[in-house]
């Protein structure tokens, strides 16, 4: 799957469009400004005008040329902002998406039972079709923000925000918390999984189901070291231990692309890594190390979560 640039200048979809034909209006109006400013300045370092002449010019260039030229674009960004799609879950996909120092909880509605499906760090939608993302915060007030597909949207604590997105085609487009939260701000990532319709709705129905049993010995070792290490006070695995809230679900956590929100790829070397010391790769990060585990089980655990597809 094509992983696209995360720049506005490289829409995926309408909004995204009408934002990037904003940036590149505002980039080239800026650009002949300058240019014009830059010619004028030089024309009067070659020649001395007399006094009224320069009052002209001030008259002109100072005060009339700005009035006409922003109020041109005033205009024309107006009429374009009426063309962005309106922010309603009306005939939209819903997906609830919560930020938190420094990850985001992400919930979908199980259309077979009703209940909520619960990952973190990624969103996957459908291609073509209307996502309506209800966004809070848990803390502080953070910002999501996808440039290929939206603009940013704030979160703010007790207050339910909603941002639209549509995916023209298949393709991972990554976002990023764009307001300042603290000390993890820059390692905030998060990355949008625009599926086909059939292979979203396969996903889902997989995302659904409880975590995979752990079917032999090292799995099983795995298995029972999450449980010992208290690892359920903080973290999910339906089937297993659940409950927990105050980190990611991790029930299907080997089927993400990442783990630390973009941080580290997800395989078990990472896995063990974090695990041991999730301060080396993310200072400040609420989680805690496991220096205390022996390599063997550790491992272990690791290769149980890797299992976890």
């Amino acid at each position: 799957m094509n992983q696209h640039l995360q720049s506005v200048l490289h829409p995926a979809g309408w909004d995204a469009a009408v934002i990037s034909q904003f940036a590149w209006v505002l980039f080239g109006a800026g650009a002949l400004i300058l240019a014009a400013v830059m010619a004028l300045l030089f024309l009067s370092l070659r020649r001395r005008e007399r006094p009224a002449r320069a009052l002209l010019w001030i008259g002109g260039g100072g005060i009339a040329f700005p009035v006409v030229v922003l109020t041109a674009l005033l205009g024309w960004s107006t009429w374009r902002s009426a063309q962005l799609a309106p922010q309603t879950s009306r005939d939209a996909l819903t997906i609830s998406v919560t930020a938190k120092m420094w990850w985001w909880e992400v919930r979908y509605h199980d259309p077979a039972t009703g209940r909520d499906i619960v990952t973190a760090n990624e969103i996957h939608i459908p291609t073509g079709r209307a996502v309506y993302l209800g966004l809070n915060s848990a803390d502080v007030i953070h910002s999501l923000w996808v440039p290929a597909l939206a603009g940013k949207r704030d979160m703010v604590p007790g207050r339910v925000t909603g941002l639209n997105l549509r995916a023209d085609k298949p393709g991972i487009y990554r976002g990023q918390c764009a307001e300042f939260c603290g000390a993890q701000h820059a390692k905030m990532a998060l990355h949008v999984v625009a599926h086909l319709p059939q292979d979203f709705d396969a996903w889902l129905a997989r995302q659904a189901q409880p975590a995979l049993a752990a079917d032999n010995t090292i799995l099983e070792r795995g298995r029972s070291a999450f449980l010992e290490q208290r690892c359920q006070a903080c973290h999910t695995i339906r089937g297993v231990a659940e409950g927990a809230r105050l980190g990611p679900d991790l029930t299907h956590v080997g089927s993400r692309m990442h783990i630390g929100a973009g941080v580290l790829r997800t395989h078990r070397e990472n896995l063990s890594g974090w695990i041991a010391d999730p301060q080396a790769s993310k200072p400040g990060v609420f989680m805690p190390g496991s220096p205390d585990l022996d390599r063997a089980t550790l491992d272990a655990l690791a290769t149980y979560l890797e299992h976890l597809k």
